[in-house]
Parts: C-alpha cells; sequence; structure tokens
C-alpha cells in the first residue's frame, strides 16, 4: 500500500470514507473475495521505439492476456482479470488472481517479480509552505525566477490527490504556447492552460483493492483533499502575491520552479484499510507520465522500504530515470525511530524533512507570569483576560479512561467541567486538530496543546476550529506542573502572528524518517532534507484546512507539515537545474543537489534534531539544500542506466533478473560488482572490520580547475584518499580517486555508526559528501 507523506496527526472522517471501509470489510469477510487479490505481474521494461504505433500496443496487450490465459484458463478469464496492461515503458499488467494463481506466475522464466497491488499513504501531517530558498537562514530567491519566460520549457508532474485548478498558483497569465513535445491531456473536469497542462486520474488499482465500484467521486482529477493541491504548487506554484492563510504569514507565493508547466497524476484516494494510493495506479501514471514527456516527477507517497522487484515505485522511477526523468520521493513520516526510511532505490532523490527561520507564534501566558512561545493559526480568544485552565485528564466523562481525555480522544472530555475553560491536551496518536474539535465539542473556549517528548522542540502551526496554540515538551511540562500545583489556574493565549529570523534553523522534524538504510545499508538515505515545517502553499476549496466534518471554513492557502511538504521543494530545485542545465543526468542533478547542502544552522553550528541534540547524516543525509550553489556545483558524481544494473548485481541480483529489469539481453553482471564502486555522492559502509577502498568518479561541470581533498575522518576510523589533488581541464573530463578506510585498534566507546565527510575543493566550489561508517562491536 502505499501512503501519502503528511505527517499522519490528520485523520481523515469523511463519511463515504467509513462507507469504503465498510464495503471492504464485508466483501473481504466473503470467500470468493478472500480467495482473490490484485497483484503486479512485472516482465521488466520494454525496449520499444519512441513512436509506437496502436497496433504495436494493442500487440502487447494481446500478448499480456495470452500469458495469463495460460493460467486462468481462457482468453476471457484473462481478460475480466486485468484491469492494467503496462504496454509503453513498463512490461506488465496488473490482474485480480488468487494466491495460487500469482504463486505459478512467479515461477515463469520470463517474469521478474510478481508484486501485491500494496497500498501507500500519503507524507503529511496537514500543515506546510512555499518553495523558500534559505541563505543564511534568511528567505532567499533564485534571480532566474525574474527572466522571463524561464523554465516554461521544463515540466514538472506530480502523483498525489489531484489538483484544484481555479488556485491562483496554477495562472497560465504571461505564459507563452505549450512546448510541442508535449502529448499529455486533462480530464475533462479540470479546465487546463499553458501553466497547469495536465491532469489525469488512476483508479483502477484503488478500486481492485477496495472492490468498490467507480462512479463519478472516482472520475476525476480534482483534488478533494488538499495535499495535491498543496505539493503541486510548493514544487512550481505561480507568484501569488498576497497568499495567507486566514490573514496570517501574508506574502508572495511561489513554487521551486514557478515558471515550470504541470501536470497532475491522481493516484491517490480516501483511505481505505490505512491505504490511500496503490502501486498498480502509480505504475500507470509513472508510465503515462514519462509518455507525456515531463522532465521531473514529485511523489509525496511511500510504504515500508522492501525488496526493489517488489516495489512499484522502486520499479517505476527507474524507468522514469532510465528515460532521463528525475524522480524525487519523500523520505516517509516516521521518525525519529531509526531504520523508518522509504523510497530508498538510489535512482530516486529521497527527501527528509526541516523546519525553516519563520514561525506562526501563539504565545500562551499563564497567571503565574511565565510565557511560553506556541504556534497557530487560529483565531484570538473572544475576550483579552485570563481563562480558567484544566487538564484535559482531569476533565475525563465519569468512569472514562484519563489516557484518552488527556490525549482530547472523542468523547473523553466531560462539557460540565470543560465549559468556558482552556483545556490542556496532550500530542500524539490522535489528529492534532481533532483534539481541538473534541475540545471545542465539549465547550471548552480554547486550547493549549503539549509536545509529548517523541515530538520535542518540533510545533506544527494547525487552523485550529478554537483558539489554540501547539508548545514544545518542556513548555509543556512547566504548564502541567502549573496546573498539578495551583488551586485556580489561569491562561491565556494570544493571537497568532508571523516571525522571521527564527534561531536555531533548519532543525529537523521530528516526523522525519531516518536511516540507515533497512535494504542497502550500504546506501546512505535521506539524500538531503528540505523545509517541510509549516508550509503554505495552494489548496482544494473542496474541503476545510483541518478535513473535519463540522468545519465549514475554506482557504486558497493552507499550512501544512511532512515529507510530502518537503519531496515538491526539492522537486522544484531538479525544475530549474533542469531548465539551466538541461544536458545534466538525473543523478548528475542529484549529485549537485546533495554536494552543495550545507549541515550547519543559521547560529553556524551544526544542525540539531527535534530535541535540538546534534543531527547526523541518518537524519538530514547530505543536509540542508542549497539552491543557488546547487546550480554550479563544480564537480559531480554522475551514474549512468549501466551503473545501476552493475548495482543491483553488486546487492545480490542474478544477470537474468537484471537483463530483464533493464530489457537489454546483451547487459551481463560484471565479474567481481562490488558496491563499494558504486559512484553515489555519499561514502557509506556498514561493518567495518578491516582496510577496505572505496572507488569514486567526478566529472566536471564548472571550467578547468584543481581540486584538493580535504576530510574529517570519522571517529576511530583511519582514511586516506590518493591522490590528493585532481586537475580538470576542460568541461566533462572525468577523474579518478579512491578512499580507504582502515578501523582503528583503539574503538571509539559504543561502538557503532560514525560519520565524517570529504570535500574536494579549487577554493570557489565546496563538493561535500558525508562518510558513514559502522564499526563492528
Amino acid at each position: 500500500m502505499m501512503r501519502r507523506y503528511l505527517s499522519t496527526q490528520y485523520s481523515h472522517t469523511m463519511s463515504f470514507q467509513s462507507l469504503s471501509l465498510l464495503l471492504f470489510v464485508t466483501l473481504l469477510a466473503s470467500p470468493a473475495f478472500a480467495l482473490k487479490k490484485s497483484y503486479i505481474v512485472y516482465f521488466g521494461s520494454h525496449a520499444y521505439p519512441t513512436q509506437l504505433s496502436t497496433v504495436h500496443l494493442d500487440g502487447v496487450a494481446h500478448s499480456h492476456r495470452t500469458f495469463l490465459a495460460s493460467f486462468v484458463g481462457s482468453h476471457q478469464n484473462a481478460q475480466e482479470a486485468i484491469f492494467y496492461s503496462y504496454k509503453r515503458h513498463i512490461n506488465g499488467f496488473a490482474a485480480v488472481l488468487d494466491e495460487n494463481e500469482a504463486a505459478e506466475i512467479a515461477k515463469h522464466p520470463d517474469v521478474v517479480s510478481v508484486l501485491l497491488n500494496k497500498g501507500r499513504k500519503l507524507h503529511t501531517t496537514h500543515s506546510w509552505d512555499f518553495m523558500l530558498l534559505e541563505k543564511n537562514g534568511v528567505v532567499h530567491k533564485s534571480s532566474l525566477w525574474n527572466k522571463a519566460g524561464y523554465g516554461e520549457n521544463t515540466i514538472i508532474a506530480n502523483l498525489d490527490t489531484g489538483v484544484w485548478p481555479e488556485s491562483k498558483s496554477f495562472s497560465d497569465e504571461g505564459y507563452g504556447a505549450v512546448p510541442a513535445r508535449w502529448k499529455g491531456k486533462c480530464h475533462k473536469d479540470v479546465p487546463c492552460n499553458r501553466k497547469l497542462i495536465g491532469a489525469r486520474y488512476f483508479n483502477k488499482g484503488y478500486l481492485a483493492y477496495t472492490g468498490l465500484s467507480s462512479n463519478a467521486s472516482f472520475e476525476t482529477s480534482r483534488d478533494h483533499d488538499g495535499h495535491g493541491s498543496h505539493t503541486l504548487s510548493t514544487a512550481a506554484g505561480n507568484f501569488v502575491p498576497g497568499a495567507n492563510v486566514f490573514g496570517i504569514g501574508n506574502g508572495t507565493a511561489s513554487g521551486g520552479s514557478p515558471k515550470a508547466r504541470i501536470a497532475a497524476y491522481k493516484v491517490c484516494w480516501p483511505p481505505v484499510n490505512g491505504a490511500e494510493c496503490f502501486d498498480a495506479d502509480i505504475l500507470a501514471a509513472i508510465e503515462a507520465a514519462i509518455d507525456d514527456g515531463v522532465d521531473v516527477i514529485s511523489a509525496s507517497v511511500g510504504g515500508d522500504a522492501g525488496d526493489y522487484m517488489n516495489d512499484g515505485i522502486a520499479i517505476g522511477s527507474f524507468l522514469a530515470v532510465k528515460n532521463g526523468v528525475t524522480f524525487v520521493a519523500s523520505a516517509g513520516n516516521s521518525g525519529p525511530k531509526p531504520g523508518t526510511v522509504s523510497n530508498v532505490a538510489p535512482w530516486i532523490i529521497t527527501v527528509g524533512a526541516s523546519s525553516m527561520d519563520r514561525e506562526f507564534q501563539a504565545f500562551v501566558a499563564l497567571n503565574n507570569g511565565q510565557s511560553f512561545k506556541g504556534t497557530s493559526l487560529s483565531k484570538p480568544l473572544p475576550e483579552d483576560k485570563m481563562y480558567s485552565l484544566i487538564s484535559a485528564a482531569e476533565a475525563k466523562v465519569a468512569n472514562g479512561n484519563a489516557t484518552d481525555a488527556l490525549l482530547c480522544k472523542k468523547g473523553s472530555l466531560d462539557p460540565e467541567k470543560v465549559k468556558g475553560k482552556i483545556v490542556v491536551c496532550l500530542r500524539g496518536d490522535n489528529a492534532r486538530v481533532e483534539k481541538g474539535q473534541q475540545a471545542a465539542a465539549a465547550g471548552a473556549v480554547g486550547m493549549i496543546l503539549c509536545n509529548d517528548k517523541a515530538s520535542g522542540n518540533e510545533i506544527i502551526s494547525d487552523a485550529h476550529v478554537l483558539p489554540a496554540s501547539q508548545i514544545d515538551y518542556k513548555d509543556g511540562e512547566a504548564v502541567f506542573s502549573y496546573l498539578n500545583s495551583t488551586k485556580d489556574p489561569k491562561g491565556y493565549i494570544k493571537a497568532p502572528t508571523s516571525a522571521l529570523n527564527i534561531k536555531p534553523a533548519p532543525f529537523m522534524a521530528s516526523f522525519s524518517s531516518r536511516g540507515p538504510n533497512s535494504v542497502t545499508p550500504g546506501i546512505l538515505k535521506p539524500d538531503i532534507t528540505a523545509p517541510g515545517v509549516n508550509i503554505i502553499a495552494a489548496f482544494t476549496e473542496a474541503t476545510s484546512p483541518t478535513d473535519l466534518d463540522s468545519d465549514h471554513r475554506r482557504t486558497p492557502y493552507n499550512t501544512e507539515s511532512g515529507t510530502s511538504m518537503s519531496c515538491p521543494h526539492i522537486a522544484g530545485i531538479v525544475g530549474l537545474l533542469k531548465t539551466l542545465h538541461p544536458q545534466w543526468s538525473p543523478a548528475a542533478i542529484r549529485s549537485a543537489i546533495m554536494t552543495t547542502s550545507r549541515t550547519r544552522d543559521n547560529r553556524r553550528k551544526p544542525m540539531v534534531d527535534e530535541s535540538f541534540k546534534k543531527a547526523n547524516p541518518f537524519s538530514y543525509g547530505s543536509g540542508h539544500v542549497q539552491p543557488n550553489k546547487a546550480s554550479h556545483p563544480g564537480l559531480v558524481y554522475d551514474l549512468t542506466t549501466g551503473d545501476y544494473l552493475d548495482f543491483l548485481c553488486a546487492v545480490g541480483y542474478n544477470n537474468t533478473v537484471v537483463q530483464l529489469f533493464a530489457e537489454d539481453k546483451q547487459y551481463m553482471c560484471r565479474q567481481g560488482a562490488n558496491l563499494l564502486d558504486f559512484n553515489y555522492p555519499s561514502i557509506t559502509i556498514p561493518n567495518l572490520t578491516d582496510t577496505i577502498t572505496v572507488t569514486r568518479k567526478l566529472k566536471n561541470v564548472g571550467p578547468p580547475a584543481t581540486y584538493n581533498a580535504h576530510f574529517r575522518q570519522p571517529l576511530g576510523v583511519s582514511v586516506n584518499v590518493e591522490p590528493k589533488q585532481l586537475s580538470f581541464n576542460k568541461t566533462g573530463e572525468v577523474k579518478m580517486f579512491q578512499m580507504t578506510l582502515r578501523p582503528k585498534s583503539v574503538k571509539p566507546s559504543g561502538s557503532g555508526y560514525v560519520f565524517g565527510e570529504l570535500t574536494w575543493t579549487d577554493s570557489h566550489h565546496y563538493v561535500r559528501s558525508p562518510i558513514v561508517v559502522q564499526l563492528s562491536s
């Protein structure tokens, strides 16, 4: 299953979704349905010419039916079972099969893998901001954006919940003709223009999984959730003066590539059994996007990391990259737990989430003189006075559960105890805005939302339905201490205001999924971090900013948080780099973004995590993105399709599988293919027990220059680089170097992962790579 990568603090409570779940459970209980599941049968890539006739494509679909007929009894049965034939770039089909049929098909020598049609989630917490390029902690925008028509030939695709086409962020004012190479289209319910040039939906995988029948609510490219419009406008929204959320955060909104063309591919639907976006639909959308002619695909969705051949996003993204399309995906919202990062295939740019230097401050004042900085986008209290405070645990209903009450869960609060007071709730379990809704329903005048320990200093700005403020863990402890030690506690929540130049910034969001990479520990993931907390971007006007049934407000712009929001920041930057350097490969673009990033905050100190403890590459990858520096990196670590195939051989896939995967019968796994020689921009060594040597190649993408190596050794590791100087005489020249790493005889206490870095510099460019080493105990 696929998830969207919003932070999972919002619950979806639409009655339609409840109906969907009920239908799913009912169908699952029936014997006929229990035997059937939806699968993807994957044969590998296609090696077809660019221009394909309808006859040829029909022939591919017929071959899929013929293949399946040999397992299900007839062509008629095969035709009824198949709901997608992937015919252009992906060679395979999606079908409803029983487990025995799927198992038999998986044994066929022409089949790479048989994947379950997994469902995934969006990676959001519902609350985020537009592409803001930072320089020394201050918002800074690239001068490239000011050039008339700059970037209009770049096309960015978004895999998500659709688009709200009426948003000013998708206006085509001032745009020229649509690029002639564009082959995409718009569904009839979305009025496209010269900015929004594509809008399509893919729902067959979702319907196959849920057992629901298609109807008008599933046959639309419109965004009824808000997530798709938010992420799409973050990547490439046009300039919109006066954007704000209920009057807060007023300014000019713009995406990372504000002049790029955009196309929405709707693959996510109302959640059923925790899943919203399904692999079969995602693969269909990726294939369509490649064929339509996009340059960048942004995917704020994901699930648990797993075998590359059984992961629809890994398969689809490989084919995108093979066709020159850069694929950007969110790292996930399962942090701060280690080993939770998703979308870890080495051809994907995997993005973590960090803060910006802007806050929407809503101070909490106590009657004892204490004041705490919180955040919110809610309306102010009705009167300028101190209000009685009550802990939600003390406000529980008779015979109720104190823990549920403390979390302000549905039906847990006693209206007689709450009415007219500010309720103090604890973050966790249920959605932040739902807590406020429960407090309001019980008659509370306001809410103070206190972080739990896991959330630390990460506070999220939400458009709560009542006056509210969210405060960090330490301040929350102080508020609860005041409640427990005061006979008549009182407090006040000040109206929200915007503040800039906040320090420290950036710091890592607690929800951002962490490494190490659970699939291939020798590849560092995430690759990069970008703004993902309290991001203002376009929103749908089909639902409220909280998505609560009781909330009838509408806003054209909203804040959301999650790696769903950081992912399109990077996709927007990729769009700019593609415009500036159209000849660069997806790997070169990723290298430029990674090696020019920073690991220090606006205090010029090392970046910290949500607890303000020093962060490391498992949270931020190479560092926090610096777009302007990425446009002229000096050197890049480049990779080709052949290099990715060598990677697959190095991690254990056999030659037959790799040939099918690439549709290259001539390819042969190299003898001794070694992950240590995979030309990735970061260097990761799991379980260093003896001396090893890593090989890398650098391509010059700048003027002729001489670069010198500087490195910081990981604690307990001896590092040497040869040669220590590389001279490039022309652009495009490639030079090789080797790094030798050896564990020192005296290991640091608590042996585990240690970190260092390598930097190549000509005094103008600084090409930095993290070094991650696991020392054996």
